[in-house]
């Protein structure tokens, strides 16, 4: 084919525009029915794991072990005894459990609260007490009495107590009755040194006694303090006493070796089979003591007072006493007495066992039961005797409920988070934000110790979806001073994430305003942060995306109206908070690019130095910012983006550094881009690509200093030089598309423009050296596109060449002056290539050649008219 010279065919587009409207006709509705079937009349053809494993690693053998190989004269004697080899019953098992069962320094100690309730209950009215006065019987044991005997003795001696030898001190003030009291501690520790067991628990029981008196009912609560200090001291001496036993009285070689072996853990760990006959016997000897007491008050604080030592007789001695003495309980009358029994049964059974839950359990609900009685005629005569009225009775009760409740809920991560989880719920529904914050105090105040937390992710999580429904006001939300403490204890970064997660959904869904409080903007940037920190190189691509989406629709959701400046910087805070998140720092640009369009909008035009000076900054946020992505078709569809804003805002010279980036940018396109996780040819994104652009250079004007439609011919350029495909025909689809933007710049009007931006129209008005330079273009790109397809006719390509002249062969009908005879003979050559093997879609050709005889009815294309009778439908053999 012969070398063409281009002319562009002149083009009125308003008329054009009239022609493409749709005619009206008239219809025929005899035989039309919207519900009439259609009837479709078709013609086809035929045919058409990983496994794991383990290893064991190999322990250096013990050279001391190695050297026992049963010719050692103790281990013989071991192996012969019938007694268990060395202390095997502490094992480390046990040591962790009981570990486990000591009280942490998270519990609030007895000794806190002593001087709080002494401060607290005090009273003006004279108190009472009894002192043991000794006995005046004489009492005599031979060496040879029975044990009856000693027993008989035994027991006559704690009756000579409970038979008169006391008196009785009357009209003490308080504080003579807390000397007193102190009088008998010393004195009870005195008995006991000097090795007067008998007087010493004598002691004991006349003070345990005095808790059975509520004569002034106002002081209890402090004489319960002072008369439990002196069962504290007695159970003291008796634990030590019977300890101190299993350390002496060795009777043979075999015990030797076992107080040797458990010097250093005995103190601390011990089973009731690693205590000699001697101490337990001591040990039972006092319980018979205890247990010939007749009055039930004494009885049940003295042997609650050496709770302790059952640990000495068998292993479950404490558990079954702490039950039986928590029953017996239910047998004293009075409920005010009753109550601080309980508080010290829970006392000693915490510092003893506090793992055993059902004895606190049993007192807290028996506590409970025992209220009826407040309202009962033996109270009510009482109160009305001492003149005190029912609130300032009731307040009595504090101390004992406050300690039995903090023995309850200590350490349970489990049962209050699963009470929290439901009560918080009722709290929403019920209650405001003030309630619901004091639950969220009182969650975390549980929680933290021990890092409790940790052991209860699914509970909290729980709360929290819990909490959400209710609050659709976040500021109502963060304002709660407990809410972002709250979050803190999610410090797994998988349950943080999805609690962040499920917080932004609310945010998202129900947030019907853009905002800019900052109390919301601080919140949720930290929840965002703390979702974007979360994202590693194990992330899958389906993580980030979701995580993205929910930044991005918070990030849509602030607005600072028309402080412009404001919005840039939060964008800016944004960019360095989320830049591992790509669709984030995307979404963020096209952000900044709809924030330099609104600045235009709302200053209507009046392009003021303070409004171009923040477009300017928007464009460098832009400029900066996307060289950071890793998609290159982000960046080469935000450079673009970019310029197209930046040009609207009559900024040229960042318009032109946009463009200018995104040709250089071209080269570096891959043949083969990953999308899905699969592997697909970039081409098909290029082309689409480069025909967006173009369509932006009919409105860019040329720079001065780069010479005529420099942009054009830089991008052409870089398409010849760029790496295609093989069997490709994209680099000349490229070529053809070109030709359209060509033929628009080289109209006296242009087709569109940008306001106040003086296109090449403008600039060269229609100079004739610039339509030269135009046309000249024009015919090399279709002498490439005519050597391409000579080149496709010599091989398999006839298919390829059959698409691609038909292509040109309507950009030139559209935009040729084929009034030209050589344009117009080679727009019909194109014509019967493309039909010339039958691949053309016949139904397109038939509608082409309508559409050409329509237009030249026309009285400025008539010269189509000629073109039409040479053009033939062909069809494939």
């Amino acid at each position: 084919m012969a070398s063409v010279q281009w002319h562009s065919r002149a083009r009125k587009y308003e008329g054009e525009l009239q022609m493409c409207r749709l005619e009206v006709s008239a219809v025929d509705f005899s035989d039309y029915h919207p519900l009439k079937a259609i009837t479709v009349h078709l013609h086809g053809r035929k045919g058409s794991t990983s496994s794991s494993s383990s290893s064991s690693s190999s322990v250096a053998p013990d050279p001391l072990s190695s050297m026992l190989d049963g010719t050692d004269p103790l281990s013989l004697f071991a192996a012969a005894s019938e007694t268990p080899t060395l202390p095997h019953s502490i094992s480390l098992g046990r040591k962790r459990r009981e570990k486990e069962e000591e009280v942490g320094s998270d519990f609030e100690p007895w000794s806190s609260k002593r001087g709080e309730i002494l401060s607290r209950f005090t009273t003006t009215e004279k108190l009472s007490i009894n002192l043991f006065m000794g006995s005046d019987k004489s009492k005599a044991s031979s060496p040879s009495s029975a044990v009856s005997e000693k027993v008989r003795t035994r027991l006559e001696e704690l009756d000579d107590l409970e038979e008169g030898s006391q008196r009785e001190l009357l009209n003490l003030s308080q504080q003579d009755y807390v000397n007193r009291i102190e009088e008998l501690n010393q004195s009870l520790k005195e008995a006991w040194g000097s090795d007067q067991k008998v007087k010493a628990l004598k002691i004991v029981i006349q003070c345990s006694k005095l808790l059975s008196d509520t004569s002034v009912i106002q002081f209890y609560p402090s004489k319960f303090v002072l008369i439990t200090d002196i069962l504290d001291t007695f159970g003291g001496l008796v634990y030590d006493r019977i300890w101190s036993m299993c350390h002496i009285l060795l009777p043979s070689l075999w015990h030797f070796l076992k107080l040797i072996s458990s010097l250093m853990w005995f103190s601390e760990s011990f089973s009731a089979d690693d205590v000699n006959d001697t101490a337990k016997e001591t040990c039972l000897n006092w319980f018979f003591k205890i247990a010939s007491i007749r009055e039930l008050v004494p009885r049940l604080y003295v042997e609650a007072a050496l709770l302790k030592c059952n640990r000495f007789l068998t292993n479950s001695g404490i558990q079954e006493t702490l039950q039986r003495l928590t029953a017996m309980i239910r047998g004293i009358g009075d409920p005010l007495v009753a109550v601080y029994t309980r508080a010290y049964l829970c006392r000693v059974g915490m510092e003893v066992a506090p793992h055993l839950k059902d004895s606190l359990n049993k007192n807290f609900f028996d506590l409970l039961a025992s209220f009826r009685q407040i309202h009962g005629e033996s109270v009510q005569n009482q109160l009305a005797q001492q003149r005190v009225e029912i609130p300032i009775y009731l307040t009595l009760y504090s101390p004992a409920i406050h300690w039995i409740l903090q023995c309850v809920a200590y350490r349970a991560p489990e049962d209050y988070i699963n009470c929290a989880e439901i009560w918080v719920e009722f709290t929403c529904r019920h209650f405001t934000k003030r309630e619901v914050n004091t639950v969220l105090a009182d969650i975390i105040k549980h929680m933290t110790p021990d890092r409790a937390f940790e052991d209860a992710y699914p509970q909290l999580q729980s709360v929290i979806k819990k909490i959400l429904p209710h609050f659709h006001d976040f500021s109502v939300l963060f304002s709660m001073e407990k809410f972002l403490p709250f979050l803190d204890m999610f410090q797994k970064d998988s349950v943080r994430v999805e609690v962040c997660k499920s917080i932004m959904e609310v945010f998202i869904k129900h947030q019907q305003e853009a905002t800019r409080d900052p109390v919301i903007l601080n919140a949720l940037l930290h929840i965002c942060k703390t979702m974007h920190d979360s994202v590693n190189a194990l992330t899958l691509d389906d993580e980030k995306r979701s995580l993205s989406l929910l930044i991005n629709g918070f990030i849509r959701m602030v607005s600072f109206g028309r402080d412009f400046e404001q919005q840039l910087s939060f964008c800016v805070e944004a960019r360095a908070t989320f830049c591992n998140l790509e669709p984030v720092i995307i979404h963020l640009i096209h952000t900044v690019n709809q924030l330099a369009m609104e600045t235009r909008c709302v200053m209507k035009g009046n392009h003021s130095r303070k409004t171009a000076a923040f477009v300017r900054a928007c464009a460098a946020y832009s400029f900066i910012t996307i060289p950071s992505l890793t998609s290159i078709f982000s960046r080469l569809n935000l450079y673009l983006l970019s310029g197209q804003v930046a040009l609207a805002n009559q900024c040229l010279s960042q318009a032109d550094a946009f463009l200018k980036a995104a040709v250089s940018l071209l080269p570096e396109v891959p043949r083969t881009i990953s999308i899905e996780g699969k592997q697909r040819s970039s081409e098909p994104f290029l082309l689409d690509f480069i025909n967006n652009f173009l369509s932006t250079l009919l409105v860019v004007p040329d720079h001065p200093e780069q010479g005529v439609l420099y942009l054009v011919r830089g991008l052409l350029n870089m398409v010849q030089d760029y790496t295609w495909e093989d069997n490709s025909d994209a680099k000349i689809r490229v070529y053809i598309s070109a030709l359209p933007l060509l033929a628009a710049m080289s109209q006296e009007s242009y087709l569109y423009t940008i306001p106040k931006v003086d296109s090449n129209e403008t600039l060269y008005g229609g100079d004739p050296k610039f339509i030269a330079e135009i046309n000249k273009l024009c015919e090399t790109l279709i002498a490439q596109v005519l050597d391409h397809l000579k080149g496709l006719g010599r091989d398999e390509g006839v298919r390829r060449q059959g698409s691609l002249a038909f292509s040109l062969f309507g950009c030139l009908l559209a935009h040729g002056d084929l009034r030209n005879n050589k344009l117009n003979q080679l727009a019909v050559n194109l014509w019967n290539l493309s039909h010339k093997h039958g691949f053309c879609d016949t139904r397109t050709s038939v509608r082409t050649l309508e559409y050409i005889k329509h237009q030249a009815q026309q009285a400025d294309l008539s010269h189509l008219s000629d073109m039409t009778a040479r053009l033939s439908l062909q069809s494939r053999a």
